[in-house]
C-alpha cells in the first residue's frame, strides 16, 4: 500500500509540475496541452477511452490557465482595433462544432488521429519563427503602403501642387487603427473557425495556429499579438469547457475532477506568472524544447499505434 500511495502522490506531483509549465507555455506561445495531456495519458487507468478521458481532463484543466494568461495580458489590448474581437465569433463556433466531433467520433478513431494532431502541433513549432518572420515581413510592407497612401491624400487635400516628395513625409495612421477590409476580415475569420473546431477537438499548438494568422493583421508588436491570441484561446477554451461539463454531467465524457483541479490550480499560477515575466525569458529557446518533446511524443503515438 505504501508504494501505491507513493507512486500516486509522485503522479499528482508530475500532473501539477506539467500543468504549472503547460499554463506558462500557453500564455507565451501554445502548446502546453501536449505536456498535459501525455502525463495524463500515463497515469490514467487503461481501457479503451482512456485518451479520450485525458483529452478532456486536460481541456478543462487547462481553461483556468488560459483566462489568467488573457487577464494578464489586458493592458496589451487597449490598442486594438474594435475588428479584432469580432474573432471571438468563430472561435466559439469553431469550439461547439470540435466537441461536436469528439462527442460523435468513436474512440477508435481519436486513438488513430493523436499522433497526427500531435505531429502536426510539433511541425507548427518548428516552422513558427519562420513564419513569424514572414509574416513581420507582410505586415511591415502593408503600414508602408499604407502609409504611403494616407501621406499622399493628406498632401493632395491640403495642397494639390506640393511635390511627391515632399508628401511622402506626412504622417500616417497606424496600421492597428487602420479599418481591415471586410474580404481578409472574412478570409481569417474562416481560419479561426477551423483553429476553434481544432481546439474544440483536441487543442495542442493552436496558440500558435494563431499567432501565425494573427500577426498578419497589424495588431502591433508581438505583445498584442500574444494579447489578442490569448483572449481567442480563453474562448475556446471556455466554450470547449462549458460544453464538456455539461456532456460530462449526463455520462457522455469520463472526467477525472481531482486531475481537473490540480491542473486549473497550477496552470493558472503558471499562465500568470509567465504573462508577466515573457518579455524576459528566451522565448525560442523554450520553443524549440517543446518542439523536441512534440516530435518525441508523436513517434511514439506512431509506434504504439502502428507496432504496440
Amino acid at each position: 500500500m505504501t508504494d501505491a500511495f507513493g507512486r500516486e502522490a509522485w503522479s499528482l506531483l508530475l500532473l501539477g509540475v506539467s500543468g504549472f509549465v503547460a499554463g506558462g507555455i500557453n500564455a507565451m506561445a501554445g502548446g502546453g496541452t501536449i505536456l498535459t495531456f501525455a502525463v495524463l495519458a500515463a497515469i490514467l487507468p487503461p481501457g479503451p477511452g482512456r485518451l479520450v478521458t485525458a483529452n478532456v481532463t486536460s481541456k478543462l484543466g487547462l481553461w483556468p490557465g488560459a483566462v489568467g494568461a488573457a487577464w494578464a495580458y489586458r493592458g496589451s489590448r487597449e490598442s486594438q482595433p474594435a475588428w479584432a474581437r469580432w474573432l471571438i465569433l468563430p472561435s466559439g463556433l469553431g469550439a461547439m462544432i470540435g466537441v461536436g466531433l469528439l462527442r460523435i467520433l468513436p474512440k477508435e478513431s481519436f486513438d488513430a488521429v493523436v499522433p497526427w494532431l500531435i505531429l502536426l502541433a510539433a511541425v507548427l513549432f518548428a516552422v513558427q519563427p519562420q513564419l513569424g518572420r514572414l509574416a513581420l515581413a507582410v505586415a511591415r510592407r502593408s503600414r508602408e503602403q499604407a502609409r504611403g497612401t494616407a501621406s499622399r491624400e493628406a498632401s493632395d487635400r491640403v495642397n494639390p501642387t506640393r511635390p511627391k516628395a515632399v508628401a511622402a513625409i506626412m504622417p500616417a495612421t497606424t496600421a492597428a487603427s487602420a479599418p481591415l477590409p471586410a474580404g481578409r476580415l472574412a478570409f481569417v475569420s474562416g481560419l479561426q473557425l477551423l483553429v476553434g473546431i481544432y481546439g474544440g477537438y483536441f487543442g495542442a499548438g493552436i496558440g500558435i495556429l494563431m499567432l501565425g494568422t494573427l500577426a498578419m493583421l497589424g495588431l502591433g508588436d508581438v505583445h498584442a499579438v500574444n494579447a489578442s491570441k490569448n483572449l481567442l484561446a480563453a474562448t475556446v477554451n471556455g466554450v470547449a469547457t462549458l460544453v464538456l461539463v455539461a456532456v460530462a454531467l449526463v455520462g457522455g465524457f469520463a472526467v477525472s475532477w481531482v486531475h481537473v483541479a490540480i491542473l486549473a490550480v497550477t496552470s493558472i499560477i503558471g499562465g500568470i506568472v509567465m504573462a508577466h515575466a515573457a518579455q524576459r525569458l528566451p522565448a525560442a529557446v523554450v520553443r524549440r524544447l517543446i518542439a523536441i518533446i512534440a516530435f518525441g511524443l508523436s513517434g511514439y503515438y506512431f509506434w504504439r499505434e502502428w507496432v504496440g
